[in-house]
């Protein structure tokens, strides 16, 4: 992959400068996948505990989509720092479509990625559930505790929280729950992609995208209690067991879909990094020797430490027809370290050689 930086009205460059480019191989090695579905589980789990149960018993504290709003808010703050570094801090599959959409996430962690989450949003329903009082439902004019989740689902029409609060006399519709859960969406993506930037100058990203979450449920919470992500939408749908809010549902997958794929077009047409790191998630990074290669391969396969790769990055001079230079590009190519059936004793670092950071 590689970035062109030849500056606006810079004469047209070759890239057959005679000058030999500086490489090196450094090994990148992430969290194993294992260890980051359980992150999203963890941080899923706490998201839709956190929004939901708030939600749940509104009627009772008189709570308002405010305190929905900072509950998610504040959930994804605590979450992404706690287990952000592990794997990246997406907890919602919209985000890790846009991720992967912006080229921040790699296309085969996406499928597992939203089977973790919403694991961990079901997860967190049947924690709530467990907490109905037996005769609630029945003061409520509900024919079991599930029906209690339908005031915390997401929905357009009568599911609306305008017509709640009108008794049926004007709702929200179809296309207004579209443009909004769209919208909301990108916009949310959208911030979270560019605050984790490496070349951002946020000091801690989780209380931005935290704060974004809160004015976004607060601005679509009226009009279909705030989804932006599927996860959440479906605990409640599958606890609530309204055939008709089942109909919906559709729409809150749709939509944050939609929208986070705008916003990672978006962002890989105009932000988009030279280099690959998945949002919150930090990547060890250590330079190798041609020596050290396989046997630091070795050494991180049986630690478990996850997926190791090298990565061979090369500066390429680019010059115009009078030899001065116009640009240099950053060559960057992943190719996989094999791993030895038994290191060298003499090619293994000693003790006292620690790889470079």
């Amino acid at each position: 992959m590689s970035q062109d930086t030849t500056a606006p009205g810079a004469p047209e460059g070759f890239v057959d400068d005679p000058r030999p480019a500086p490489t090196e191989t450094v090994a990148v090695v992430q969290p194993s996948l294992l260890a980051r579905l359980g992150a999203e589980v963890f941080g899923t789990f706490f998201l839709v505990l956190a929004i939901v149960g708030v939600a749940l018993y509104t009627f009772v504290s008189q709570q308002n989509a405010l305190a929905v709003g900072l509950a998610g808010g504040i959930a994804v703050i605590a979450g992404a720092a706690a287990v952000g570094n592990v794997s990246g801090g997406h907890f919602n599959p919209a985000v890790t479509l846009g991720a992967a959409i912006g080229g921040r996430t790699a296309w085969r962690d996406v499928l597992p990625y939203w089977v973790a989450q919403l694991v961990g949003a079901i997860l967190a329903g049947l924690v709530l559930l467990a907490t109905v009082p037996s005769t609630l439902p029945q003061l409520l004019g509900q024919d079991g505790r599930g029906g209690v989740f339908v005031a915390t689902a997401n929905g357009y029409g009568s599911f609306s929280s305008l017509a709640t609060a009108s008794q049926g006399g004007t709702e929200f519709g179809l296309v207004q729950a579209l443009l909004i859960e769209t919208i909301v969406t990108a916009v949310f993506v959208g911030v979270i992609l560019g605050v984790t930037d490496k070349r951002a100058s946020v000091q801690y990203a989780p209380v931005v995208i935290g704060l974004t979450l809160t004015a976004l449920i607060i601005v679509a919470a009226p009009i279909t209690n705030a989804s932006l992500n599927p996860a959440r939408s479906m605990a409640s749908a599958v606890f609530a067991g309204d055939g008709d809010l089942w109909k919906q549902q559709w729409v809150f997958w749709v939509a944050p879909l939609l929208g986070a794929a705008i916003a990672g077009l978006f962002y890989r047409a105009f932000a988009f990094a030279p280099k690959q790191d998945d949002l919150l998630g930090e990547d060890q990074v250590v330079t190798l020797s041609e020596a050290e290669a396989p046997a630091y391969s070795a050494a991180a396969g049986a630690a478990g430490a996850g997926a190791v790769a090298a990565v061979v990055e090369e500066e390429v001079v680019v010059t115009d027809e009078n030899g001065d230079v116009v640009a240099v590009e950053e060559v960057v190519e992943v190719v996989e370290v094999d791993e030895p059936e038994a290191p060298a004793a003499d090619e293994t670092p000693g003790t006292d050689e620690a790889p470079k950071a």
